[in-house]
């Protein structure tokens, strides 16, 4: 039994979702013209109470697409060290956008209100980038999937409004979140500008993101997204999986956050770790002791058909998801348990 804990992302369709994917209606969706992504693309809208939303093939474009229209090139966006939008989405802020990032010492990828105002360039000294746009990731990933204080995003919104500031939320796990800290999609929609939100991780979709924000701002997305080769064909047939994912598959998120705290339980009584980070939703990372390297600590899961990722400095991130069964669970907590190093 391969016990695959890479990501979240490494799940595969059920068979309800399957059969929504092939019995669904599709047209050409460049010229939107499929009904069931434009279903998806409303009922995504509605859910957070904004006024459109577009189907993207990754979150990566979604968020390089929010970029792109929130900034002009020579700007510079703020975010935290941790953000994805800065360190996992191959430089696109400045190959695409032409911008600069202005990273944030936050904790575990979540900084403050105040560390935003302090982070603004003055708006009239031309010597600086001009600081247009504040990003937000919720849940972090390398942050080991903490969820933001709503009340502080709220705060960060009031710190954009009085500064002409865009605010984007990159909630590829907002999900994660929403389930974490009971809050609602509207809560959100009600604060940032445009948000993209990810079906492949946690939902378990095998492809797609989008992206939410007003008319206007989407009207513009359309245009981008087409620019860096996202429009789709017969792209119902996976949103057709959305449809079904955010029918079925929200609620159970919290088996995963279980899983993951159960994990932590483990590790944290383990000989050969030397910290685990506090784990909220489904991401669990961990650092070894000195005197164990992370290519030995692969090799010996790899010899029980664990697989697991590095993140350098002896560091190493696992991630609970739909497809890791309560079987896989029982006997993963048990190699931990008498894992002998």
């Amino acid at each position: 039994m391969e016990i695959n804990l890479i990501s979240d992302t490494v799940t595969k369709p059920c068979s309800n979702m399957l059969d929504l994917m092939i019995n669904c209606e599709v047209g050409d969706d460049v010229f939107k013209e499929d009904p069931t992504v434009n279903k998806l693309e409303n009922m995504i809208a509605e859910m957070f109470g904004m006024e459109s939303s577009l189907f993207f093939p990754s979150g990566t474009m979604a968020n390089q697409t929010a970029i792109k229209i929130h900034t002009e090139p020579g700007d510079q966006l703020i975010c935290d060290k941790y953000a994805h939008v800065y360190n996992y989405e191959g430089g696109g802020v400045s190959f695409n956008s032409g911008v600069s990032c202005k990273l944030i010492d936050g904790d575990r990828g979540m900084f403050t209100s105040k560390q935003v105002l302090e982070s603004i360039n003055p708006p009239d000294f031309y010597h600086s980038p001009k600081t247009s746009l504040v990003c937000v990731e919720n849940t972090t990933n390398k942050g080991g999937g903490s969820c933001w204080d709503i009340n502080e995003l709220i705060k960060i919104k009031e710190i954009c409004k009085q500064n002409d500031l865009n605010y984007h939320l990159d909630g590829a796990r907002l999900w994660n979140a929403m389930v974490k800290t009971n809050t609602d999609p509207k809560d959100y929609g009600k604060i940032f500008d445009s948000i993209s939100v990810c079906l492949s991780k946690g939902l378990g979709c095998p492809v797609g993101s989008l992206l939410i924000g007003s008319k206007e701002f989407i009207n513009k997305a359309i245009r981008i997204r087409k620019v860096l080769g996202g429009g789709m064909r017969q792209s119902g047939f996976l949103a057709a999986c959305g449809i079904y994912a955010l029918q079925n598959n929200i609620n159970r998120l919290k088996n995963d956050h279980l899983r993951a705290k159960e994990i932590e339980s483990i590790l944290i009584k383990s000989s050969f770790i030397r910290k685990v980070e506090k784990v909220e939703t489904n991401i669990l990372i961990f650092q070894l002791n000195q005197d164990i390297s992370d290519e030995y600590f692969l090799k010996k899961m790899s010899e029980h058909n664990v697989k697991l990722i590095s993140m350098g400095d002896n560091k190493l991130r696992l991630v609970t998801h739909k497809d890791y069964s309560q079987e896989m669970h029982e006997n993963f907590l048990n190699i931990l348990s008498n894992l002998s190093i």
